[in-house]
């Protein structure tokens, strides 16, 4: 994240850039609010830090600057400030302040706002990117709208379900399954990338494209990783990029692409291996009928240990009847039978 820092005492200018690029930010400095405003119109800054009294232009005048400016993208303010009493945090927040912070600062104080920050900002650019990527795939087949909507409940329940085991109370929390929940739907973003010949094709498909279809993995697990590389703190693509390459391993390592076993796939990817392949039983293909709840409990029970994570089907059995639930809420015109459009064979395989 690249952040403008805005102070005319040089030496306190100097205490924050050197505390910032300690905690990894891309720091850019200005003495004065005027050549800070400059800058702005010049380059992108998702966060500024600015003194409140300054000469010439005010850290409170910036603010409103930033605020009444045109632009995509929010940009987080943090007012620097000796001031105190409720007049001045009005003033400050009338005018568009995000969060304030005491001159002299305290490092550790510093960077529990700059944590703040990071969360509001990655919030926006999160839900930004996972609607689109979701928007993408839909694009590219048409038929996944109720899929996706289902997908993200059901991983939802198990792992509400999951959260409440001693095993996995030490990292699944409320965060955790909040981005398990926006990002399972972009499970098979990948399939963008396979031709029309396959992925659209209205019939079981062969070995060999078969084959390609297994590649829609790789596709999209490979394109999420690479938006990762370039905002590494976002920890929702992380997930969704975990969720594209892992979602058809199993457990017992003979699924794909990598062969992973057990617990080395990570636990969003045996979530939604199990959500994806529920729904796939439970939703009409060209080749077969929807399977009720009971035939699909007992297919998904009979792969317990060997496809699927063992705790993540026990939590499916407990859970079952808001499985049907959602089910039958979500369920539309597309997965009911009449209907010309259905999703594509081979969903029970390939996700």
């Amino acid at each position: 994240m690249r952040v403008l820092v805005v102070e005319d005492d040089r030496d306190a200018l100097e205490l924050l850039e050197n505390a910032l690029v300690c905690c990894g930010y891309d720091v850019a400095t200005a003495s004065d609010g005027s050549v800070a405003r400059e800058m702005l119109r010049a380059e992108r800054f998702r966060l500024v830090i600015s003194d409140w009294e300054m000469p010439g232009m005010t850290g409170v005048e910036l603010c409103r600057y930033v605020r009444q400016r045109a632009s995509s993208d929010y940009t987080y303010f943090i007012l620097l400030t000796a001031r105190t009493g409720q007049r001045h945090l009005v003033d400050g927040l009338r005018a568009g302040a995000d969060e304030f912070l005491s001159k002299p600062f305290d490092p550790d104080e510093l960077q529990m706002r700059l944590h703040v920050a990071e969360r509001i900002l990655s919030l926006e650019s999160r839900d930004v990117v996972i609607f689109s990527l979701a928007k993408l795939a839909e694009a590219r087949d048409t038929d996944t709208g109720a899929h996706l909507e289902r997908i993200r409940e059901y991983s939802l329940i198990l792992a509400q379900h999951l959260a409440t085991l001693p095993k996995f109370e030490s990292f699944l929390d409320g965060d955790y399954i909040q981005l398990l929940y926006l990002t399972s739907p972009l499970h098979d973003i990948g399939k963008v990338g396979i031709p029309d010949s396959v992925l659209l094709k209205p019939g079981r498909l062969t070995p060999e494209e078969f084959e390609i279809m297994k590649q829609h993995v790789l596709i999209g697990g490979r394109t999420l990783e690479a938006a990762l590389e370039m905002h590494p703190r976002a920890k929702y693509l992380q997930v969704a990029r975990d969720i594209a390459f892992t979602h058809h391993e199993k457990f017992d390592g003979s699924g794909y692409p990598y062969g992973l076993r057990g617990e080395a796939i990570p636990l969003c990817g045996r979530i939604v291996a199990l959500s994806d392949v529920y729904d796939a039983l439970t939703t009409r293909r060209v080749y077969k009928p929807a399977y009720s709840h009971q035939v699909a409990k007992v297919i998904i029970l009979d792969g317990r240990g060997t496809h699927f994570d063992p705790d993540v089907v026990d939590a499916f059995v407990a859970n079952e009847d808001r499985f049907v639930a959602v089910k039958d809420q979500l369920e539309d015109l597309l997965d009911k039978p009449g209907s010309e459009r259905f999703p594509k064979p081979e969903m029970a395989s390939v996700g």
